[in-house]
């Protein structure tokens, strides 16, 4: 299996990414369990989630895939064979959001004990906190490095000027400096391309973008609104169902055909291109298996072309 390095850290991962946002959600303790194997027992070792998953959903408080994914590791005794990626951030509840020191360091303690481990491989910033000097931020991934809790830093949905402020402020202040970037990025969304991808590539950052399906959309299983029905997720698509997004699902459908793949397949494929590894989700071991084998999907310059045109 190709690994990648995650910017400058001593990380290794596979190309893909498991998205943990379904663990304990769409997808239960069995099935998140099933799903943690079979991505594991195909050669990847990457998984990403965040305290905040899954909130969202009735009765839920956050801290549930964390929990499911530390259980797993416990039952499994996996924990050497995978880097896990968390985050911190969003709002827990009262009082239990931002990026100051003080609730970094009891999130990432709070984070440590659902997944039931000593360390966390990449910890991140969710979401950027304008109210707390960057430096402060920093300086409490710097505490929780040197306290062996957490190996290395990203940050998620930062802004092209934040983010390059934060590897100014790292170097300048000899602080730790955020090794990825987790945007969103996918055929429908291209935003990442314009400011982010070449401040990325110029500081070494590595990019492990989220909704690397477009939320589904990707997969080619909504193609009318009749379709949206089909997932708690299909609201989200709708804004896709348009001529855009009908040229990007031809675009799919023939480089598909032509590698007698899967539309899935090739979307992870072409991010690949692009990206250090993208995060996708699966809810049952056919999606898994989609997810798994666009791993090994090599498009050719042609295929990339006609989809970057597509998806223009």
């Amino acid at each position: 299996m190709e690994m990648r390095r995650l910017g400058k850290s001593e990380l290794h991962v596979a190309p893909l990414c498991l998205g943990g946002n379904v663990f304990g959600w769409t997808a239960d303790e069995d099935m998140s369990f099933r799903l943690l194997d079979g991505f594991v027992d195909a050669g990847l070792n990457f998984i990403d989630t965040a305290d905040v998953y899954s909130k969202w959903a009735p009765g839920h408080h956050g801290g549930e895939s964390e929990t499911i994914i530390g259980d797993w590791l416990k039952r499994r005794g996996k924990r050497d064979d995978v880097v896990i990626a968390t985050k911190v951030g969003s709002e827990m509840g009262p009082h239990k959001k931002g990026l100051s020191k003080a609730y970094i360091l009891r999130a990432a303690d709070e984070s440590l004990r659902r997944l039931g481990t000593d360390y966390i491989d990449l910890y991140q910033s969710h979401r950027d906190d304008p109210d707390t000097p960057i430096e402060e931020t920093l300086d409490a991934y710097g505490a929780l490095i040197k306290a062996g809790k957490v190996r290395a830093i990203g940050a998620s949905n930062f802004t092209p000027e934040r983010l390059a402020a934060s590897l100014e402020a790292s170097a300048k202040h000899g602080l730790p400096r955020y090794e990825t970037l987790q945007p969103e990025y996918n055929l429908m969304v291209r935003d990442f391309e314009k400011e982010l991808a070449p401040l990325c590539a110029q500081r070494d950052v590595g990019v492990i973008p989220y909704f690397g399906l477009a939320s589904g959309f990707l997969t080619g299983k909504y193609r009318s609104k009749a379709d949206l029905k089909q997932s708690p997720r299909g609201e989200d698509v709708e804004a896709y169902l348009n001529k855009r997004g009908f040229a990007v699902l031809d675009a799919l459908d023939t480089v598909a055909e032509r590698h007698r793949a899967t539309p899935a397949q090739v979307a992870l494929a072409w991010l690949m291109t692009k990206v250090t590894a993208p995060i996708a989700s699966a809810t049952n071991p056919k999606q898994l298996g989609d997810l798994v084998a666009s791993v090994r999907l090599k498009l050719a310059a042609a295929d990339i072309t006609a989809l970057d045109t597509a998806s223009a």
